[in-house]
């Protein structure tokens, strides 16, 4: 997988924070080039990027042969192998060592053609009639070739952005879904990058289908999210607009809502209950927004708002017997176990199948909210997911918020604002039946919280993201929670029996 391009200094260093991007462990990017073609120049500023700094310190290893930058991200080192006389000489400096836990950048490849993994980058450069250009061909490798591809249709989609030519790009941490992230910051403004394309969360397991598909996620990200956030910034909620959009690739621009996270506030000093309580404001007014049969897109195409059926709901809890529990028991689940867990979560699934409709973003919490004090009213609350969004009960939100996944939600806070929002709902809706949605609330929050004990070791074991572990304890202190309510207390017993409370305890380890 190749393509081509014509750059400027200014086109070279966009051309290394892009390949920044998608830059990983294990990684060799090769530079190949005469001297003066722009090698130095396109290693440093990838060096740059991934160190965060728009004008780094970063010598040529012309003497040294190799230097080393501990990143955020990941250990690169920086070869030039210019004055080596074959692979050996490479092999002491430790390039083999070096792509085992870090990436490498090696300008002069061509000295040690046998040593370069086949997995990899390279970008070719070469002068062109005007001084001051470059032609590049970027060339992937093996299992580097569709990260490559990738790069290229990022690159097509931000050179027709002629309003963002002169912006830098900055990688930003994600989450636990496949989607990335980039910030473009121009001198007065900033713009997110939302790269996603369509995929399913891992291989077919059941009835040929992935988790994401049984589990109703979104593979195919952007529309929905485009979608359903045209539909709550026209109620007057805060959501990223849409400013540039290739649906097909799977590519936005969007609005920055800056980077004010609820869990950064709070651990800045921030009041917790002002903040949360302003999010279930914004829930109460969710439920006064109708769900349309169909929501538009830009591309004049329409999307449904999906909602769960049983399989959905009994792939989410199989997380736990699938994944925490071999890491718990050092073994699989026995059969007769996953029959009484199915058998006990039945009448609950039942329950949850019969509730009623409505707006259902489904990750509302910490991490996806942000707090912008300069707008006014229910606009403060800023919402940066929901493209997984369903109609389902409006319950589901409130116990993600108040039983915040990310951050700790103390039981009182929690009971309050439960209360305060049952109170503002039943002020604007005759009728309303607080005890019924409390017993909604502990359903989905047992359901909930069984997703996510499994998804914390699945993270960690197939995903190698072990740091979601910090999120361990919490989990089990929310389930135990919504346990209490009566109609539960057969599955309470059931974790009471097969995860007593040493064994919750315990520290899972990578």
């Amino acid at each position: 997988m190749q393509w081509t391009c014509e750059v400027d200094e200014a086109g070279t260093v966009r051309l290394a924070e892009l390949v920044a991007l998608k830059i990983r462990a294990g990684d060799a990017v090769a530079l190949y080039g005469d001297l003066g073609a722009g090698k130095t120049t396109l290693a440093r500023a990838l060096i740059g990027a991934l160190l965060g700094q728009a004008a780094p310190e970063v010598p040529s290893p012309t003497f040294a042969l190799q230097q080393t930058y501990a990143t955020p991200r990941l250990t690169v080192s920086h070869f030039d192998f210019y004055r080596l006389s074959g692979a050996n000489e490479a092999r002491e400096l430790g390039f083999e060592e070096t792509l085992q836990s870090g990436a490498a950048i090696v300008e002069w490849p061509e000295r040690a053609p046998d040593l370069l993994p086949a997995d990899r980058i390279e970008i070719i450069l070469a002068e062109t009639a005007d001084p001051e250009r470059r032609q590049v061909i970027v060339r992937g490798l093996g299992a580097a070739a569709a990260r490559v591809e990738r790069i290229g249709r990022i690159v097509a989609f931000l050179d027709a952005q002629s309003d963002w030519a002169g912006a830098r790009i900055a990688y930003l941490q994600g989450d636990a879904s496949t989607r990335a992230y980039a910030r473009l910051q121009s001198a007065d403004r900033s713009a997110l990058l939302m790269d996603a394309p369509r995929q399913p969360d891992g291989p077919p397991i059941r009835d040929g289908k992935p988790y994401s598909r049984i589990a109703c996620l979104a593979e195919d990200m952007v529309r929905p999210f485009a979608a359903i956030g045209g539909v709550l910034r026209a109620s007057g909620l805060s959501a990223p607009d849409v400013l540039a959009a290739d649906l097909d690739a799977g590519l936005l621009l969007v609005e920055d809502l800056d980077d004010r996270l609820y869990g950064r506030e709070v651990a800045a000093g921030a009041s917790q209950a002002e903040l949360w309580r302003a999010a279930v404001d914004a829930l109460v007014h969710l439920r006064g927004v109708p769900v349309p049969a169909k929501l538009g897109l830009p591309d004049g195409s329409t999307f449904v708002l999906p909602r769960r059926d049983r399989a959905a709901f009994e792939i989410e809890i199989d997380l736990l017997l699938d994944w925490l529990w071999p890491e718990l028991k050092g073994g699989p689940a026995p059969e007769s176990i996953r029959t009484e867990f199915r058998d006990l979560w039945a009448p609950v699934i039942d329950r949850l199948l019969t509730l009623p409709g409505g707006w259902f973003l489904r990750d509302y919490h910490s991490p996806n909210l942000v707090w912008m004090p300069e707008r006014t009213g229910l606009a403060r609350v800023g919402i940066l997911d929901f493209q997984d969004a369903l109609n389902e009960h409006f319950a589901f939100d409130l116990v993600s918020l108040l039983q915040d996944a990310r951050v700790d939600v103390p039981e009182a806070l929690e009971r309050e604002l439960l209360g305060y929002y049952c109170a503002q709902v039943a002020a604007r809706e005759p009728g309303f039946d607080s005890e019924a949605f409390a017993a909604a609330y502990a359903d989905f929050g047992a359901q909930r919280n069984t997703r996510l004990l499994g998804l914390w070791a699945r993270l960690m074991r197939r995903d190698g993201k072990p740091h979601y572990l910090q999120h361990y304890p919490r989990t089990w202190e929310y389930l135990a929670r919504n346990l209490r309510y009566v109609t539960l207390a057969p599955l309470a017993a059931w974790y009471e029996r097969h995860f007593p409370e040493a064994e919750r305890a315990r520290r899972l380890a990578p």
